[in-house]
């Protein structure tokens, strides 16, 4: 693609069309597709009650601006907040979008509070986007280089490790939020434990910050419930949303809490394509047809058979470190680089993607079956296995 910025390592395929957790290309090859649009498409390619529902909207009003009223924005927000446990969102168009967000909230908050220069704690290995903020809260020196000077305002810490949190609550009285993602997507699925983010929630109502979850990758049903940090029983006071938000479409939140509810007034934020009617629409089918067809309970169950699979097959190779993650959000860390399985896997028909170097990421869409877990597994196991013999 000559005239598209070289932006990308592509592969040479393009895909055509796509029908449950399948995908076809221009040549008309079949692949499973176990990367879900790095878990964008949570209801898989073509969904039959989704693609009518998407028409139905395109014949009404795609985009309007957000002078007026747009009352699926209402909907969609209502049944957010009804999920979450929370009480308000504000809708944009990406990842990266909420989390800018998310660190504006922040800012305002420490600025309300008489902060002159408010810092944000976050996180090694985390990815919260590549903008210039998002950026710099990031923990990847690779995709940070060449973009400097970064934006000010970020303390680093381990995750994990409470004491490391602790340790700046009686050093730093500038920080006014904490800001991590509850399972580490990019920086090689690495899980926030339970206990972790009990605590964390614990030290910030004691210290009067916000505690802010990124749920881009991991929220959305993925885990197994609707939002990952729902397994430690807790709550955040931001969380920023987008990927499987949608099934596809473009789309981002930011749903807040009390504490962080009325941070940002009029004026203080906007988008123009945010919260349009399509986008809008997307979402609110996208959340009733994972509750119709019992989706959360289905990542779940055909995450655990999938990941059982990988650890029969792998877990006893000296090469596979770890095979870790929730739900259909699984990581398999290996002991040196293996981005040459992003293609050999393409090449067996199957989609997934390589992050952080080590670590085989498989996201499909949360409409996965047992039969087609199996056949990720039977794909995957002979490929790494033949991998790491050659590179041993």
């Amino acid at each position: 693609m000559p005239h598209v910025l070289n932006t990308y390592g592509r592969l040479p395929i393009a895909l055509s069309h796509g029908q449950g957790c399948w995908v076809w290309d221009t040549q008309g090859k079949r692949y499973l597709d176990g990367l879900g649009g790095i878990a964008v498409n949570t209801l898989g390619h073509n969904h039959p009650q989704l693609v009518p529902a998407l028409q139905h909207q395109l014949t009404q009003l795609i985009h309007c601006s957000n002078y007026y009223e747009i009352p699926l924005q209402e909907q969609l927000a209502k049944k957010l907040c009804e999920i979450s446990g929370l009480a308000g969102a504000f809708f944009c168009n990406s990842g990266l979008e909420a989390n800018e967000a998310a660190l504006k909230i922040a800012r305002k908050y420490g600025h309300d509070k008489g902060i002159e220069k408010p810092e944000v704690i976050v996180y090694e290995k985390a990815f919260h986007g590549r903008s210039i903020a998002t950026l710099s809260a990031t923990g990847n020196p690779k995709v940070q280089a060449g973009f400097g000077p970064l934006v000010e305002g970020f303390v680093r810490v381990p995750l994990n490790d409470l004491a490391a949190v602790e340790a700046v609550a009686q050093n730093n009285p500038n920080v006014v939020a904490v800001f991590l993602e509850t399972i580490q997507g990019e920086g090689g699925v690495n899980p926030a434990r339970w206990e972790y983010l009990q605590g964390l929630r614990r030290l910030c109502d004691a210290q009067g910050w916000l505690l802010m979850l990124d749920e881009v990758q991991c929220g959305i049903g993925r885990t197994g419930k609707w939002f990952a940090h729902q397994w430690a029983g807790i709550q955040p006071d931001v969380m920023p949303l987008a990927k499987g938000l949608g099934s596809g479409v473009p789309i981002g939140a930011v749903v807040c809490g009390p504490r962080a509810l009325n941070v940002l007034g009029p004026g203080n934020h906007g988008t123009t394509f945010g919260g349009n009617p399509l986008a809008m629409r997307a979402g609110v089918e996208t959340l009733r047809i994972c509750e119709e067809e019992g989706l959360l309970a289905n990542a779940a169950t055909v995450g655990l058979l999938l990941r059982e699979g990988l650890q029969r097959e792998l877990g006893h190779l000296s090469g596979v470190k770890e095979i870790r993650g929730a739900g259909l959000m699984i990581g398999i860390e290996l002991d040196r680089p293996c981005g040459v399985l992003l293609g050999r896997a393409a090449e067996a028909g199957l989609l997934l993607s390589v992050t952080a170097d080590k670590v085989i990421r498989i996201v499909p869409p949360l409409i996965l079956t047992a039969e087609e877990a199996a056949q990720i597994v039977v794909i995957l196991a002979p490929l790494v296995q033949a991998f790491l013999a050659e590179t041993a």
